[in-house]
């Protein structure tokens, strides 16, 4: 278990003050200057060795990312994008940093964009967190006031300027080149890549785009240094990370926790079991809505990272735990999750366009039982022709849930076919 010291997030829940007074007081902003006088070659090659993969789902080597900006300016400004669009159904991670503990994101901004030579950095923030924009913009303000943010940030000899953008509430605009287009008044739709942000990004010059909690935990791993981060975790699932546990058990919560910790005992400690015991335990999706949900058997024994999730057959994604116990109809849970990716579709790729639809029709009639068995297979035969042919991975996101579904809960779906058929419908959880 994470102890208290090696916690990055120490206002988590907002216990303490969130002012600048009160993150300094936390260690915040200590010899950021400095930090940035040790050149960017020195910053990106800690955060390599650190470990630390990007926390909004992909799970891609931060630093590398990183590196991809050009070395040399051709003339072209550079900037850093961070993504607080947090838009997965089930996660609430990055809330938490915002409206609690801001300075850390911050100055994890004013960090990164001087590792990457940018001047100025977006926060493109989630059109529903309407207080954690104020918090955060709050927080902007006074880090200007102090002379943290501005010409000269922080004493580094670096000019920086941070704007804080608020979406529409757009889930499509979480993927990094949709949100690209949002934040230069476009539409937001993916583009095609290559070219890559890195390459042409935000007004056809060289970004990054990360997440917050990914930005956030910088400042933090430089002062304490790569091996102390990387001490946390598997080989190759290094540091802490934030969890955030949702669903039937008895203390949903949000905790930082080290990778690598068991399934088992993050429950157990942080949220006090399963709602009515472990054996209760029917399913579970490991990282937000759009990965696969492993069954509750199978699930008990898993390790919270992103090479043991993928053995499951499911994955970190935004270490967004869903939780469901024996009195969840898993058919009409998934059909919700079939609804809203329909709905936030952007219409550009026909895989997606089209196969949204279709496969919320088939699941609309499965969770009744009106369905014929045949078309079970029908079904993961669209999935398979929807994923992987899009520009962006929303038609991926679409089709695991429901692909995770048959592989593990078939019987379920048949069974409430053959019951539709036979009148025995009023037993079953979906009327």
């Amino acid at each position: 278990m994470l102890k208290d010291q090696d916690r990055i997030f120490t206002n988590l829940y907002g216990m303490h003050d969130r002012t600048l007074k009160g993150a300094q007081a936390r260690g915040h902003w200590d010899g950021t200057a400095g930090i940035i006088q040790n050149g960017r070659d020195w910053i990106i090659q800690q955060m390599k060795d650190s470990g630390l993969r990007g926390r909004g789902g992909a799970g891609f080597p931060t630093g590398l990312k990183w590196s991809f900006m050009p070395k040399e300016s051709d003339g072209r400004p550079a900037y850093l994008v961070v993504n607080a669009d947090e838009s997965e159904p089930g996660t609430c991670k990055d809330r938490e940093i915002m409206r609690h503990d801001p300075h850390t994101l911050i100055e994890g901004c004013l960090i990164a964009s001087f590792a990457m030579q940018a001047h100025a950095c977006y926060i493109y923030i989630r059109g529903e967190y309407i207080r954690e924009r104020e918090a955060l913009q709050a927080a902007i303000d006074e880090a200007y006031d102090a002379g943290l943010l501005g010409k000269n940030a922080a004493g580094s000899d670096w000019d920086f300027d941070l704007y804080l953008h608020h979406g529409a509430g757009a889930y499509i605009c979480g993927e990094e080149t949709a949100l690209l287009e949002s934040l230069e008044g476009k539409k937001g739709m993916p583009r095609m890549k290559p070219p890559f942000p890195a390459g042409a990004g935000l007004y056809g010059c060289p970004t990054t785009v990360n997440n917050v909690e990914s930005i956030a935990v910088v400042p933090t791993i430089l002062r304490r240094g790569p091996d102390w981060f990387s001490s946390f975790g598997r080989p190759n699932n290094a540091g802490t990370k934030l969890f955030g546990i949702s669903g039937h058990v008895n203390n949903p919560c949000v905790v930082e926790e080290a990778m690598s910790i068991s399934f088992e005992e993050l429950i157990d400690k942080h949220c006090g079991g399963i709602r009515g015991g472990w054996d209760n335990l029917k399913a579970v999706i490991p990282g937000g809505s759009s990965v696969p949900c492993v069954t509750g058997a199978n699930m008990r024994d898993a390790v919270m990272d992103f090479d043991a999730l993928k053995d499951k057959g499911s994955s970190l994604g935004t270490a967004a735990v869903i939780v469901m116990d024996n009195s969840t109809d898993i058919i009409k849970a998934i059909w919700r999750l079939s609804k809203f990716y329909k709905h936030e579709s952007c219409g550009q790729c026909t895989p997606c366009r089209e196969g949204t639809g279709w496969m919320m029709r088939v699941m609309d009639r499965l969770v009744k039982g009106e369905a014929e068995i045949e078309e079970i297979d029908m079904l993961l035969s669209v999935t398979k022709q929807v994923e992987g042919h899009t520009i962006c991975a929303l038609g991926d996101a679409s089709a695991w849930p429901i692909q995770g579904l048959i592989k593990n809960f078939r019987e379920e779906i048949e069974d409430r076919i053959k019951a539709k058929r036979t009148g025995r419908m009023g037993a079953m959880a979906a009327e």
